[in-house]
């Protein structure tokens, strides 16, 4: 109830300055196509966002409004229609201004022998900490060119929700497991196999790492490119549709 007030209390006092949020929409064709009433709830979930997540810049770096407020607007498309308490497992966003090293990190091989090295990031999901995210990735997100980072990353953290990242996130009342599973896998098994047969999938490559991996780069193309995916995947968009209670395709994108 505490939060509920608090943040009605936040959108009668509060507003993102229009030229900030003009500037977010003009950078981010994907958001601009929205119909009026998801649009100014976009922008209220963008203001909620703002006021509840602390934006951290990395050592050395500094950020500014405006791209506070178009990582927020990228941010609420995800929730448009499910509400800001599906990011509640985290409280920060760590911003770099491009690709970052993260070191000697640890991966374990499909034969269970442990590997170290670097990693080049754009972004990264902590399950118990923030979203960090690369400035210039943030950038190249959203224009319906297959890539959203800030999707990606978010798609995580609601992986999250209910446990480790697995790519099944928890399902809404009406939804089917089963169903669930069935079109995931058969898409992502797909995958495997093209990529086994040396040809050129649609998807990116990436998605092929796990079934994490799978649902957040789905989750991009479903956000950033519906009409291509849903020709692509048909039964994942389905999905994907009736989880994130949202039908892209028929706002007029790619």
């Amino acid at each position: 109830m505490f939060r509920s007030w608090r943040r009605r209390r936040v959108l009668a006092r509060q507003s993102i300055p229009d030229e900030a949020w003009r500037a977010a929409l003009a950078a981010s064709p994907v958001l601009a196509r929205l119909p009026s009433p998801q649009m100014e709830r976009l922008r209220e979930i963008a203001l909620l966002f703002l006021h509840e997540k602390r934006f951290e810049p990395a050592v050395g770096y500094a950020i500014d409004e405006s791209m506070r407020v178009r990582i927020a607007a990228l941010a609420a498309l995800p929730i448009l229609e499910l509400g800001l308490d599906y990011y509640e497992n985290f409280a920060a966003v760590v911003v770099h201004p491009d690709e970052f090293v993260v070191r000697d990190r640890e991966i374990v091989d499909e034969d269970g022998v442990v590997h170290t090295g670097d990693d080049v990031l754009s972004g990264e999901t902590w399950e118990q900490g923030p979203v960090i995210l690369a400035w210039a990735e943030v950038e190249a997100s959203g224009r319906g060119e297959s890539y959203n980072v800030v999707a990606h990353e978010l798609a995580h953290k609601i992986d999250m929700l209910n446990g480790e990242a697995d790519g099944a996130p928890p399902l809404h009342s009406g939804m089917r497991l089963a169903e669930w599973t069935a079109a995931f896998d058969d898409a992502y098994e797909s995958l495997l196999d093209e990529l086994d047969r040396g040809k050129e999938p649609w998807l990116d490559p990436y998605a092929a790492e796990d079934r994490a991996e799978f649902f957040a780069v789905c989750t991009e193309m479903f956000f950033d490119v519906p009409k291509r995916f849903a020709r692509e995947y048909p039964d994942v968009y389905a999905q994907l549709a009736a989880f994130y209670k949202q039908d892209p395709a028929k706002r007029g994108t790619v």
